[in-house]
């Protein structure tokens, strides 16, 4: 590889770094070439991308980045492949979970070294369970908006229930009467 197809290949990773603000760096090491075609293709049906590059060219993307990503240093090493996703933050640990246990095997693989969450770093494959638990940005919006709207809505209910039980006390009152 030439000098100048590297730098081609690190300013477009570079790029990338910065067009996904969540990426996850997987070993994958081990992998058959039907187990990795196969964890593309999980991959590509659930939004996210998948890709193999050198660890020193990943490297010298990061570097290019004005965030700190130093952390990710020493989980690049081996067999390194990167998990892109734009909007989503737990899409990829669920997504490696997920294959996981369609692969049905005792072993851990593609196994999680690190991710990047906006600026964040998380290392170790003791994080991607906390990982695929976080909540995306529309959820935490959709909790929020819940929890704003539900003193409003119980008023609203305890409004309407008492007109119901005024006026079933009415009619009795009236039925008694005849």
């Amino acid at each position: 590889m030439t000098r100048d197809e590297k730098k081609e290949i690190i300013d477009g990773l570079t790029e990338k770094f910065r067009e996904n603000p969540f990426f996850y760096i997987t070993d994958a090491g081990g992998f058959s070439v039907a187990e990795v075609n196969a964890f593309r293709r999980t991959c590509y049906e659930k939004g996210v991308e998948y890709k193999v590059y050198k660890n020193t060219l990943i490297k010298k993307a990061l570097e290019n980045l004005e965030a700190d990503f130093s952390g990710l240093d020493e989980s690049l090493k081996g067999f390194s492949g990167i998990i892109f996703s734009k909007e989503t933050s737990n899409l990829p640990a669920k997504v490696l979970l997920d294959f996981r246990k369609k692969i049905g095997k005792k072993e851990t693989r593609p196994v999680f070294k690190g991710a990047a969450i906006d600026t964040d770093v998380f290392i170790g494959e003791a994080n991607l369970e906390m990982l695929s638990k976080l909540k995306s940005k529309e959820e935490l919006l959709g909790d929020l908006i819940g929890l704003l709207q539900a003193p409003a809505m119980n008023l609203i209910s305890a409004l309407q229930s008492g007109q119901n039980n005024l006026t079933g006390v009415l009619k009795t009152l009236e039925s008694r009467g005849e």
